[in-house]
């Protein structure tokens, strides 16, 4: 008789956690198509959930960790005003000046991490082990005009309202799903290959607006090839497949960095 009744009450149960599972994951839903803008300076229609000046606030408290993270900055005061030079000629020669963004630029000491990023609101960071590859000041220009590209994009804002979103999805798989973990985990499986292919675009958006950014300031945009072929040379036979990349291929890139060169100066 006890087995019985346990039996009904979970099966009794069961609708109710379905009905709190779906109204999670509808509001998830809802919060994130709710928040859209149209970027003013790309033009594309994003759904983000922060405003500019939390975006800046964010990327500030992140900095320190992010230092920290490579080592500390590179105690070079040389190559620091050469980096400040050309983010600074990019960002007053473009679209970028237009924004509310507060732009900073760190040279980071890690000697063997080829790499560059950028903090939502402006704090944009290159390590010595890229720097040192880079043959002239245009190849610095196309990097740091890329990442600059990801900061007027707010690819960093859009990734955490998709984070989110995500987030929302897994946790009513969770509350829903008598498969426990292994349903969250094919939930998160399906969330991280969404965010990926949007993680591919922001790439390509990116270096599309780091062209245009090096050609508003007077440098060669041919040069940001010559920063896929450093970065292919380094990945050596290490790449994955694209397909399981948030990045683009380096050839991926180079073809459409070629398009927007094109492009942009028939303008």
């Amino acid at each position: 008789m006890m087995a019985y009744y346990r039996t009904t009450r979970r099966r009794r149960g069961l609708p109710l956690k379905l009905i709190i599972a779906a109204g999670i994951i509808l509001f998830s839903l809802i919060k994130y198509w709710s928040n859209s803008d149209t970027n003013q300076w790309t033009g594309r229609k994003q759904h983000i959930t922060l405003e500019p000046k939390q975006e800046i606030a964010l990327g500030l408290q992140s900095v320190p960790q992010m230092t920290q993270q490579f080592g500390g900055l590179l105690p070079d005061q040389r190559l620091q005003n050469l980096v400040d030079k050309v983010g600074e000629r990019l960002v007053n020669s473009s679209i970028a000046r237009e924004t509310p963004y507060q732009y900073d630029f760190h040279l980071l000491r890690d000697p063997n991490t080829i790499n560059a990023f950028a903090l939502p609101g402006g704090q944009v960071f290159i390590t010595y082990g890229l720097l040192k590859r880079l043959t002239n000041e245009d190849q610095l220009a196309g990097v740091l005009g890329h990442e600059i590209g990801h900061v007027v994009g707010r690819h960093s804002a859009e990734r955490i309202a998709k984070q989110n979103l995500t987030q929302g999805i897994v946790n009513g798989v969770l509350v829903g799903s008598d498969g426990g973990a292994s349903a969250a985990q094919t939930a998160a499986m399906i969330g991280n290959m969404i965010n990926m292919k949007y993680g591919r675009d922001d790439e390509l958006e990116a270096d599309k607006l780091g062209v245009h950014f090096m050609i508003d300031s007077g440098y060669d945009p041919e040069q940001m090839l010559g920063v896929m072929e450093i970065l292919k040379k380094a990945a050596g036979g290490q790449r994955v497949p694209e397909f399981q990349s948030t990045h683009p291929s380096p050839e991926n890139r180079m073809k459409h960095i070629k398009e927007a060169i094109r492009d942009y100066q028939r303008k």
